[in-house]
């Protein structure tokens, strides 16, 4: 048996930062290493080399015991997931709280920060819980003045500031209150945190035993604050949702039982109403509904089918040998629609592309809004029947495809409409948007379709294919950039720099965290070769890379080799919508080269 290593001591620590003080910033680097502290353990995995540069990468490691996190805290692969994410926002309040002090010295110094949750609980990296240890993952900027170091300021940082966070953020029970039950001490909102997850992944999980693909629960508050805010609007003008009866169902939840709402069946699914009237924020809603809330966000009971995915035109990215010929077909010139490829796609052959891809993926339910669509790919009313033949159109609209996408594929649609009133001819449920306010409106869209006829004609009546697997070739996915050197950079949630090229995210608007994009960009890094061979087609090559993510964590993405604080699980489809975007992809088809 192997002896147990004596880890150098706080005191050791400050020796050694006593003994550097004043030396040239480089000297750092020997303080790397892990401190025995009084309760929990310092690791300094990565010192940084120039007080302007990335600052360094730290590690908190407690037993739960220790900083009085119970059992039932850590019992799940959702418990954990759920516990390290409250870890995470403790520490980062208790850094806005004023325990960490000011930055001091030039450059970072001073400066202490971790990878900050947003209103999505996700798993990541920042911290992470298991029976046996809690880590927080954190970086800090080691003071200087000039380029040299300033012990003093080092000492104050280290081996002051940092345990007083621990006693913030890692003590959470005194140990005169262990055995007085789970709401004593500062535990009850940890308990309320973990019941709120496991009920949205119940709530989830029924949707499809009862046949439905989402469910907003009663007293949903939907607005958000701004466009640029993503916490709920408040105020006494702000409604909270409440499911019109013909529409409401009653799912049961492990912690608040029988929760009544809105429940979208599937099928093919209208939201109308009034410009300004809420049909977005519901749409919205239904796309974040793909992953957990925290309690009091107000959309912790508005759960979606996994697999859902907003899909919207997308002006100019790039197509791969993509299948759009269930939507278009006869393109000038011969361009063959079964394999089509462009640098510059148009708004309707981007639409159909992302779609397909969609499906390729995996998606069960597609989300689209009307104002993020191409009209001529959405619709195509009688009169421009009259005026330009079927013939000479080589587009056939959402609305001709929607029921075969369901009736084939068992996909369903919730399509956002205010001016296509086509698509009342081919909805199963209307729900109609008044001030906020949900209203089943199917009868009343059916009454007025037969009542007013648009007269428009059916160009297409054949059922939807399945799309056909593609295999990547491995050379298209090289972020290998200047002198062979691997460049993979993430810009919040909008774009990565992938070696040589540029990958446009904006419209993957399901990609809600920027520790998502790095993780995506350090995931297509890994995917090359490994899991993306030339001989496994997409998905498949992606499930096998998600299977490592769950088994062995984020970790295995760092590009360091040693733990890093900034990543968070994305989900396949927006890794899968990440590889279809990059310009230098390269694929063919299961029956041969493309």
């Amino acid at each position: 048996m192997e002896p147990t290593r004596i880890l150098p001591t706080q005191a050791d620590l400050r020796r050694e930062l006593a003994r550097i003080d004043g030396r040239g910033y480089p000297a750092y680097k020997e303080i790397t290493g892990r401190y025995a502290f009084d309760g929990f353990t310092l690791a300094i995995d990565h010192v940084q080399g120039d007080p302007f540069a990335a600052p360094s990468r730290l590690r908190i490691l407690r037993a739960p015991a220790a900083m009085g996190l119970p059992e039932w805290a850590h019992a799940t692969p959702a418990r954990r997931v759920a516990t390290a994410d409250w870890l995470a926002r403790r520490f980062a309040a208790a850094l806005d709280a004023g325990a960490r002090g000011g930055r001091r010295g030039s450059g970072k110094s001073g400066l202490i920060a971790i990878d900050r949750p947003g209103q999505e609980i996700l798993a990541r990296s920042a911290a992470v819980v298991s029976p046996r240890m809690v880590e927080l993952r954190f970086v800090a900027g080691l003071p200087a003045g000039g380029r040299r170091i300033l012990g003093r300021e080092a000492i104050d940082l280290l081996c002051e500031q940092i345990p007083a966070l621990v006693e913030h953020a890692l003590t959470l029970e005194r140990p005169e209150l262990v055995g007085r039950g789970p709401r004593e001490g500062n535990l009850w909102s940890l308990e309320a945190q973990i019941h709120a997850v496991e009920d949205q992944q119940a709530l989830r999980a029924a949707l499809a035993e009862r046949s439905l693909v989402a469910f907003v629960a009663d007293g949903a508050i939907l607005p958000r604050e701004s466009g640029v805010s993503d916490r709920p609007l408040r105020g006494p003008h702000v409604l909270a949702f409440e499911a019109p009866d013909s529409l409401a169902v009653t799912l049961e939840t492990p912690h608040s039982g029988p929760v009544r709402g809105l429940g979208i069946p599937r099928g093919v699914t209208l939201i109308v109403g009034g410009g300004y009237h809420g049909k977005s924020t519901l749409l919205r809603a239904l796309s974040r509904g793909v992953y957990d809330h925290v309690p009091g966000d107000g959309r912790e009971r508005v759960v979606t089918d996994a697999t859902a995915v907003k899909i919207r035109a997308e002006d100019g990215r790039r197509i791969e040998q993509v299948d759009i010929s269930p939507f278009i077909r006869g393109l000038p010139f011969d361009a063959d629609t079964r394999r089509f490829c462009t640098d510059e796609a148009s708004g309707s052959t981007s639409q159909a592309a992302n779609i397909v891809e969609a499906l390729e993926l995996g998606a069960r339910l597609l989300l689209i809004d009307e104002d993020t669509s191409a009209t001529n790919f959405m619709i195509r009313d009688r009169r421009m029947q009259a005026l330009v033949s079927k013939d000479r159109e080589p587009i056939t609209p959402f609305v001709d495809r929607v029921r075969a996408l369901f009736q084939e594929l068992g996909v369903s649609s919730v399509i956002v409409v205010g001016g296509a009133g086509d698509y009342l001819d081919v909805a199963d449920t209307v729900i109609h948007m008044d001030r906020y306010r949900a209203l089943d409106a199917t009868e009343r869209a059916r009454e007025v379709a037969r009542t007013f006829p648009t007269g428009r004609l059916q160009e297409e009546s054949q059922g939807f294919p399945r799309p056909e697997p593609r295999i990547p070739l491995a050379q298209g996915l090289d972020p290998r950039a200047q002198r062979g050197r691997v460049k993979v950079r993430a810009r919040e949630t909008d774009e990565i720099r992938f070696g040589w090229e540029s990958i446009d995210l904006q419209a993957v608007e399901q990609i809600v965290d920027p520790s998502q994009t790095r993780a995506i960009g350090a995931l297509l890094s890994r995917l090359g070769g490994r899991y993306l061979d030339g001989r496994t087609p997409l998905r498949e090559g992606l499930e096998q890379a998600f299977r490592e993510l769950e088994e062995k964590g984020l970790d295995v993405l760092s590009p360091f080799g040693s733990p890093v604080g900034d990543l968070a699980m994305p989900r396949l489809l927006e890794v899968g919508a990440a590889v279809n975007r990059l310009r230098s992809l390269r694929v063919r088809g299961t029956d041969g080269p493309r």
